[in-house]
C-alpha cells in the first residue's frame, strides 16, 4: 500500500512537471505527457501500470475517458457547427468522413490490419482537438480567416469525431463478438442487430438522461453550488447504467448526453465546463502517462516501416485532399490551402479512446488490437511535433502571416473599460473586452464592442474567446487579483511590455505579499492610477477622449483638481497602428500624426 502511495505521488508530480514543461515550451501538454510516460515506462521500466492496478486499470481509464468525451460533448453546439463558414462544415463532415475511409484503407493495406481493425484506426484519427491546435495557432499568427478556420475545426471536430470513433468502436466490438459464436451471414446479422440495440440504449440513455437532468438545471431544483458535482454524478451514473444494461453502450450514451445538455435552451451549462475542464486537466495528466507507460518493447518494435509509410500516407495525401474537396469553390488562394493541408495535429480525443478501445479488444482477443496505441501515439507525437515547429517557417514562406498584432485584450467591460474600448476602436484598433457580469457585457456589445462572457482565464475563454489581432492587455477591472493573474497569465502568449497591470491602494504588508510575482509588469498609466480613481473621475464627469495631433505639444499641460493633467497621453496610436502605453517607468510624449488618447475633465 505504501508503495503504492508512494508510485501515485510520483505520477502527479511527473504530471505537473509535464504540465509545467508544456507550458514553458508553448506546446500542446500531450506531447510532453507521453513522452514522460514512455520513459517512465517501457524504457526505463519504473512504471508497470498493470502491475499498480490490476483489475481495476480498465474501469478506471474508462470513467476517465467518459468524462473526457462528455466535457468535450458539452461544446458541441449545433449552432456553431453551422455558423462558421462553409469550409469548417466540410471539413467536420465530409472531410472526417473522407479522412476515416483514406486512413482505413492505407491501415489495411500498408499494416496489416483487418478491414474491422482498419476502419476503428481511420476512425480514431480523424480527431485533432483543440488542446493540441490552439498553442499552435498562437505561435503561427496566420491570417485571421485562416486562424478561425483551424480554430473551428479543432473545437468541432472533437465530439463529431468521438461520436464516430465510438459508432465504429460498438460495431467491432460486437461483430468480434458474434464472430466467436457464429460465421458467415448469421454473425453478419447478429452484429447488425446487437449494433442497433446499442445505438437505440446510448442514444436513447442519453437524450432521456440529458433532458431530464436539463430540466432539474433549468428549473434550478438543485442549489448552484451543486450543479457541477451533480452533473459528474449522474453522468457517471448513467454510463454504468447504460453499460450495465447493454454492455459498452455507456461512451455513447455520454457523449450524447453532453451534446443534448450543450443545445439545450436555459441550462446553464457554463460552471458544469469550467468544473469539468479542471477535473479534465487532472485526469488526462495522470491517464497519458499511465497509458504511454503500458506500451511494451515489443508495441514499440512494430513501429518500422509500414508505420511510417502509413503516416505519411497521413500527411502527405490524405489532408490535403481532403483540404482540396472541402474548399472547393472558397475563395482561398492555394497558399492558404497549402496551410490548412500542412496543419492537422492529433490529440487527447484520439490518444485515450485509442487506448480505451485497446484494452478492451486485447481482452476479447481481437486481433491487431495491439497495434492501434503506438500507431495512434506515433502519429499524435510527429504531427505536434513537426507541425508546431515548422507552422511559423512554413507560414511565413507561404506568405499567409498576418502583421504584427496591436489589439487590445481589456480585462473589465464596466464604464472605465467601455470608454478606452471606444476610443481605442475610434482609433483602428482591434478591441475585445472580457468581463463575467453579463449586464457588463451586454452594455459593451450594445456600444458596438467585442465582449466576451466568462473568465478570461478558463479553458473554455482560451477556446473560444478570439485573440485574433490581440498583442497588448489593459486591466481595468475592480478585481485586484483577477487583473493581476490576468497579466501573468497573458504575458506567457503576449510577451512581457505587452502586458500590464493595475496600480493599487493598500498597505504597505499587502503590497509587499502582493508584489512577488508582478513586479516586473509596468503599471498601466502610472502608479498612482488606481481603478478605484479612475471610476470616481468617470462619475465626476471625466472622460477618455482621442484627437490627432497636428503638432507636438510644447508643455505638459496644465493640472486640473482631481484629475490627470490635461495634456498628458495615456495611449498614444502612430500611422503603423501599434499603440504606445505610458506606465510609471515610460511617459510617452507624442509625434506629429498620432492619434491621442487622454483622461480629462468635461
Amino acid at each position: 500500500m505504501e508503495h503504492a502511495g508512494l508510485t501515485l505521488a510520483v505520477i502527479g508530480l511527473l504530471a505537473l512537471g509535464s504540465q509545467w514543461l508544456a507550458w514553458r515550451l508553448k506546446v500542446p501538454a500531450i506531447l510532453i505527457l507521453l513522452v514522460a510516460g514512455i520513459a517512465a515506462g517501457p524504457i526505463t521500466g519504473l512504471l508497470d501500470p498493470d502491475a499498480l492496478f490490476g483489475d481495476l486499470l480498465f474501469p478506471l481509464v474508462s470513467l476517465a475517458v467518459a468524462v473526457i468525451l462528455f466535457e468535450g460533448s458539452l461544446t458541441l453546439n449545433f449552432h456553431e457547427l453551422g455558423g462558421h463558414g462553409r469550409t469548417v462544415r466540410r471539413l467536420v463532415t465530409t472531410g472526417a468522413f473522407l479522412t476515416a475511409v483514406l486512413a482505413a484503407a492505407a491501415a489495411h493495406q500498408l499494416l496489416g490490419l483487418s478491414w474491422q481493425m482498419a476502419c476503428l484506426l481511420g476512425a480514431l484519427l480523424v480527431v485533432t482537438g483543440p488542446t493540441v491546435i490552439l498553442p499552435m495557432l498562437q505561435t503561427l499568427r496566420a491570417r485571421e480567416h485562416l486562424t478561425q478556420i483551424l480554430r473551428w475545426e479543432g473545437i468541432l471536430i472533437d465530439p463529431v469525431g468521438a461520436i464516430g470513433a465510438v459508432l465504429v468502436y460498438e460495431f467491432v466490438a460486437l461483430g468480434s463478438g458474434a464472430a466467436g459464436a457464429d460465421s458467415g451471414s448469421a454473425a453478419l446479422a447478429h452484429t447488425l442487430v446487437q449494433f442497433a440495440q446499442t445505438l437505440l440504449v446510448g442514444f436513447g440513455f442519453g437524450a432521456i438522461g440529458g433532458y431530464a437532468w436539463g430540466q432539474v438545471l433549468r428549473r434550478h431544483l438543485l442549489p448552484q453550488r451543486l450543479h457541477s458535482f451533480g452533473t459528474l454524478m449522474i453522468m457517471l451514473g448513467l454510463f454504468t447504467a447504460s453499460n450495465a444494461l447493454f454492455h459498452e453502450s455507456g461512451l455513447l450514451t455520454v457523449t450524447v448526453m453532453g451534446t443534448w445538455l450543450a443545445n439545450m435552451r436555459g441550462v446553464p451549462t457554463r460552471p458544469i465546463i469550467e468544473f469539468k475542464e479542471t477535473l479534465s486537466v487532472l485526469l488526462i495528466s495522470g491517464l497519458f502517462i499511465l497509458l504511454a507507460a503500458r506500451l511494451t518493447v515489443d508495441q514499440l518494435a512494430m513501429l518500422g516501416w509500414p508505420a511510417w509509410a502509413f503516416l505519411g500516407f497521413l500527411l502527405i495525401i490524405v489532408r490535403p485532399l481532403a483540404v482540396w474537396l472541402c474548399t472547393l469553390g472558397s475563395r482561398l488562394e492555394w497558399r492558404e490551402k497549402a496551410l490548412l493541408a500542412f496543419i492537422s495535429p492529433r490529440g487527447i480525443v484520439a490518444a485515450a479512446v485509442a487506448s480505451l478501445f485497446a484494452l478492451r479488444l486485447e481482452e476479447i482477443g481481437v486481433e491487431g488490437a495491439d497495434m492501434l496505441v503506438p500507431i495512434t501515439f506515433l502519429v499524435i507525437i510527429t504531427t505536434v511535433v513537426a507541425q508546431s515547429l515548422l507552422a511559423r517557417p512554413v507560414g511565413q514562406w507561404l506568405g499567409v502571416r498576418r502583421p504584427s498584432a496591436n489589439g487590445v485584450l481589456i480585462i473589465g467591460a464596466n464604464p472605465v473599460a467601455r470608454q478606452m474600448g471606444q476610443c481605442l476602436r475610434d482609433a483602428g484598433l482591434g478591441v475585445l473586452l472580457v468581463d463575467s457580469s453579463w449586464d457588463a457585457v451586454q452594455e459593451a456589445r450594445r456600444q458596438g464592442l467585442t465582449a466576451y462572457y466568462g473568465d478570461p482565464l478558463s479553458e473554455h475563454a482560451a477556446q473560444h474567446m478570439e485573440l485574433t489581432g490581440i498583442g497588448y492587455l489593459m486591466p481595468l477591472s475592480p478585481y485586484r487579483e483577477l487583473n493581476d493573474l490576468s497579466a501573468l497569465h497573458f504575458e506567457h502568449l503576449l510577451g512581457q511590455g505587452q502586458v500590464f497591470r493595475l496600480a493599487v491602494d493598500e498597505g504597505r504588508q499587502a503590497r509587499r505579499q502582493h508584489a512577488r510575482a508582478i513586479d516586473h509588469v509596468p503599471y498601466l498609466f502610472g502608479r498612482g492610477m488606481t481603478f478605484a480613481k479612475l471610476s470616481s473621475l468617470i462619475e465626476r464627469g471625466a472622460s477618455f477622449q482621442r484627437h490627432t495631433l497636428a503638432e507636438p505639444p510644447r508643455s505638459r499641460g496644465t493640472e486640473r483638481k482631481g484629475s490627470v493633467p490635461a495634456a498628458e497621453p495615456l495611449v498614444c496610436i502612430g500611422a503603423s497602428g501599434r499603440p504606445r502605453i505610458t506606465t510609471a517607468d515610460a511617459p510617452l510624449t507624442p509625434r506629429r500624426g498620432d492619434s491621442v488618447i487622454r483622461l480629462v475633465m468635461s
